[in-house]
C-alpha cells in the first residue's frame, strides 16, 4: 500500500509586525533654493564657520546658517545621532542643498543657510555643513513631543563688545548660556531680545557671540536690534523662517542698502511667534513703519491664529521699559502705534529687549491699565479680553547695564510717564522693575491653559559680569541671599475664555498597536494520513492546517492578509509537486475584519494549487480592531504513478500588511 504521510507547518510561534512607531531614519526633504553665486575651483577646501542652528517654520524644522570662506556648492548633511557609526553619518544620511550669497567686504567670505525638514519628535540628530571631503565638525540637538507643553528661554540684549572687553562679555554670554541650560536642558528654543552684538558690522563680536556651543545645539530664534541693523552681518548670520524682506520692513524702505530687516513669523507647538524690525517704526526714515507691523500681524494672526493657542510677539525696543530708555520718543510713538490693535489682535505677552533692566507690565489693554485693581508684583494675572503682558529682558550677558529712572509728571495716558499710584517709585505700568547688576535670563512656560514667566538670575555680582569687572557700575547682589538661579520675578497668565465655558481634555499619544499571527497552540504536524487509492488512477487524502489566530490593535486599521505556498512533497529522493494540494479556507472565530480567502483546487486536473502563494485571509483599511482565527481544510489528490513513501512537505505562511 502507498502512502502519503503528512504536510508539515512551518513558522516560529509568534509572527508580528508593529506599525505606527517611529522610524530611525529621516525624511527626503529637500530645501531647494537658488541664489548661490558661480561655484569657483577653490585651491584649499573652504573654511566653515559661525555655525549656529536656528529656529524653522515649525517644529519639524531646523534652520543652520554659516559663512563658508569659499563660494562652493554646500549642503547640511543630518542623520539620526543613533544611526552614526564611529561618528561616521550613514549611507542615506539626508542632505539639504544650502543657498546664500556673498558677505559685504567687511564681513569677507560667503554665507549659506539650509533647513533640516522632515524632523521626527523624540529624536537626537547629528548634522554637519559643508560638502563631501570637506566637511564641519559634527553637532547634535534633540527634538521632543510635538504636541503639549514645553519651555522657551529669552534673552536681553547680550551686545558683544559693549562693555570694551569681548572676551569678558564673551564670558558672561556663554555663562548664562550654560547656566540657563543646565536647569534647563529640555528647553526648546532660544528667544532673543535683539542687538546680538555692540557693532553691527564687526566681525570679531559676532565670532564672540557665536563663540558657545549651546548656539549649535539649541534653536535661537533671532530679533534685530538697534546694534543689529546697520549692516548685513545680522542678515548673513541669522536667517529666519517665513521672513518678509520686502521694503516696509526695513527702517530705509531699501532692502538692497548696507542694513539688516525683515519681519517674520512661526509656530512652536501651541504658541505663533511673531518676531518685528522694530527700528521700522516712522514711515518718514523710508520704511513702512509701525503702520506696516500693524499690518503684518493682523494679517500673519488672522491667517495662522487659530492654529495656535498662544499669540507672543518679539520685537527689540520694550515700550513699557524702567531705565533710561523709558522715556524715549520713539518708544512713547510705538506704544501710540502698537498697544490698541496688541489688545484687540489678542496677543497675550509682548517680548522686548533694549534697556537692559528688567520689567514686567501690568496688565495692559488699549494703553491703559487693564485692571485698577491688579497689584504691584501678583503673582496669578487674568487678563480678560485684551489684556496684555509686556516683558522687558535684563542684560544676559553683563556687558552693559542700565539704572532704573523715575517717573515724571506726564500722568497715565498712552504715552505718560507717571508714577504707580499703588508704588510711586515705578512707573504706572509696571508691576515689577528690577536691575541688581546682574545677569539674568526670561523662562516662559508654555502650559495647557496657562502662560507661566519667570525672571532668573544667571549670575551674581562676580565674574563673569563684565560692567561690574571693569568697574562701570556697582553691584549688591550677594550670593547667599541671591543664588545663581533664583527667582527675581514670577507671574502666571490664565487666559480668558469668554461668556461661556470652555471644555479641554488631553488626548496622550495612543500606542500605536500591532498587527500579528500565531499558529494557534501546538505547531504540530499536520497528517494527512494514508491515501485512498481510486483504482490505481489517482490517490487522495485531507486534513486541516493548524489554525492561524490573527490580532491586529492598530491605530491604522490598515489592510492586512495571511497567505502561504507549499512546497514540494519528498521522501529522499522521491518526491511530487506541491501543486497537488489545495484548500478551502474559513473564519474558525471571526475579529479583527477578517474575510476568507478563496478556495484553491488541487492541480491534479490541472492549475497550480498551492505551489504558489494563495490567500488564507484578509481585511480591508479600516476594518474593526481585534482577534481572528483562520483556519482551512487541505485537499490533496495526485497521480496514481505517484511511488510508495512517507511524503512531507512545508507550508509556509506569510503576513502582510501596510
Amino acid at each position: 500500500m502507498r502512502s502519503i504521510r503528512s504536510v508539515r507547518t512551518h513558522g516560529s510561534v509568534r509572527r508580528r509586525v508593529v506599525t505606527g512607531a517611529t522610524a530611525v531614519t529621516m525624511g527626503l526633504a529637500l530645501a531647494v533654493g537658488a541664489g548661490l553665486t558661480s561655484p569657483a575651483v577653490a585651491a584649499d577646501p573652504a573654511a566653515l564657520t559661525s555655525i549656529i542652528l536656528g529656529v524653522g517654520a515649525n517644529e519639524t524644522q531646523r534652520t543652520v546658517t554659516w559663512y563658508s570662506s569659499a563660494d562652493t556648492a554646500q549642503v547640511i548633511q543630518a542623520a539620526p545621532t543613533a544611526t552614526l557609526v564611529n561618528g561616521e553619518f550613514p549611507a542615506d544620511a539626508a542632505t539639504f542643498d544650502a543657498i546664500g550669497g556673498a558677505n559685504i567686504a567687511t564681513s569677507g567670505g560667503f554665507n549659506r543657510h539650509a533647513t533640516i525638514t522632515g524632523l521626527k519628535e523624540n529624536t537626537a540628530y547629528s548634522y554637519r555643513v559643508g560638502s563631501v571631503g570637506n566637511w564641519s565638525q559634527t553637532y547634535a540637538f534633540k527634538t521632543q513631543d510635538f504636541e503639549g507643553d514645553y519651555d522657551f528661554l529669552f534673552y536681553g540684549d547680550p551686545q558683544i563688545g559693549s562693555s570694551g572687553n569681548l572676551a569678558k562679555d564673551q564670558a558672561g554670554w556663554k555663562d548664562t548660556l550654560d547656566v540657563s541650560l543646565a536647569a534647563n536642558p529640555n528647553a526648546e528654543l532660544l528667544v532673543s531680545g535683539g542687538d546680538q552684538v555692540e557693532t553691527a558690522n564687526t566681525e570679531s563680536q559676532w565670532d564672540s557671540f557665536l563663540a558657545p556651543d549651546k548656539l549649535r545645539q539649541y534653536p535661537w530664534a533671532a530679533t534685530i536690534g538697534n546694534h543689529d541693523v546697520g549692516g548685513k552681518a545680522y542678515e548673513q548670520h541669522l536667517y529666519t523662517p517665513n521672513t518678509d524682506r520686502s521694503a516696509p520692513y526695513y527702517a530705509n524702505g531699501n532692502p538692497g542698502s548696507n542694513t539688516s530687516g525683515g519681519d517674520y513669523w512661526y509656530i512652536y507647538k501651541d504658541v505663533l511667534f511673531i518676531d518685528l524690525n522694530s527700528n521700522s517704526y516712522a514711515a518718514s526714515s523710508g520704511g513702512g513703519g509701525d503702520e506696516a507691523h500693524v499690518k503684518y500681524v493682523t494679517d500673519i494672526i488672522n491667517k495662522h491664529g487659530s492654529e495656535a493657542k498662544w499669540k507672543v510677539l518679539t520685537y527689540h525696543h520694550a515700550i513699557y521699559s524702567p531705565a533710561s530708555h523709558a522715556k524715549d520718543s520713539d518708544n512713547k510713538q510705538r506704544r501710540t502705534d502698537f498697544t490698541t490693535a496688541f489688545s484687540q489682535l489678542g496677543v497675550d505677552v509682548v517680548l522686548q529687549g533694549h534697556d537692559h533692566s528688567y520689567s514686567r507690565s501690568y496688565l495692559i489693554k488699549n494703553g491703559q491699565k487693564a485692571d485698577a485693581a491688579e497689584q504691584p508684583g501678583q503673582a496669578d494675572v487674568y487678563p480678560g479680553p485684551g489684556g496684555v503682558l509686556y516683558v522687558t529682558a535684563n542684560s544676559a550677558s553683563g556687558s552693559k547695564y542700565y539704572d532704573i529712572t523715575k517717573p515724571d509728571s506726564s500722568g497715565t495716558g498712552v504715552t505718560g510717564q507717571g508714577p504707580d499710584p499703588l508704588n510711586p517709585d515705578s512707573y504706572w505700568y509696571n508691576s515689577v522693575q528690577n536691575q541688581e547688576h546682574v545677569r539674568s535670563y526670561v523662562k516662559v512656560q508654555v502650559r495647557n491653559d496657562k502662560l507661566v514667566v519667570e525672571n532668573l538670575r544667571s549670575g551674581t555680582c562676580t565674574a563673569p559680569n563684565a560692567a561690574v569687572e571693569l568697574g562701570q557700575v556697582s553691584c549688591v547682589n550677594t550670593p547667599e541671599g541671591q543664588p545663581i538661579g533664583s527667582v527675581v520675578d514670577k507671574v502666571t497668565v490664565h487666559p480668558y475664555h469668554g461668556a461661556g465655558q470652555d471644555l479641554a481634555v488631553k488626548v496622550p499619544t495612543a500606542p500605536p498597536g500591532e498587527f500579528g499571527w500565531t499558529i494557534d497552540g501546538y505547531n504540530g504536524l499536520v497528517d494527512l494520513g494514508t491515501a485512498k487509492d481510486h483504482d490505481g488512477d489517482y490517490f487522495d487524502a485531507a486534513g486541516t492546517i493548524n489554525p492561524i489566530v490573527v490580532t491586529d490593535s492598530r491605530r491604522s486599521l490598515a489592510p492586512w492578509s495571511i497567505s502561504a505556498s507549499v512546497g514540494d512533497f519528498t521522501d529522499g529522493a522521491k518526491k511530487f509537486s506541491g501543486a497537488y494540494l489545495g484548500w478551502t479556507p474559513k473564519i474558525l472565530a471571526p475579529g479583527a475584519g477578517a474575510k476568507a480567502g478563496g478556495t484553491v483546487n488541487s492541480g491534479y486536473d490541472g492549475g497550480s494549487g498551492l505551489s504558489v502563494s494563495r490567500g488564507l485571509g484578509w481585511a480591508d483599511q479600516g476594518h474593526t480592531k481585534g482577534t481572528a482565527k483562520l483556519g482551512a481544510d487541505l485537499d490533496l489528490k495526485i497521480p496514481g504513478s505517484v511511488a510508495k513513501g512517507d511524503y512531507r512537505a512545508t507550508l509556509t505562511i506569510t503576513a502582510l500588511s501596510s
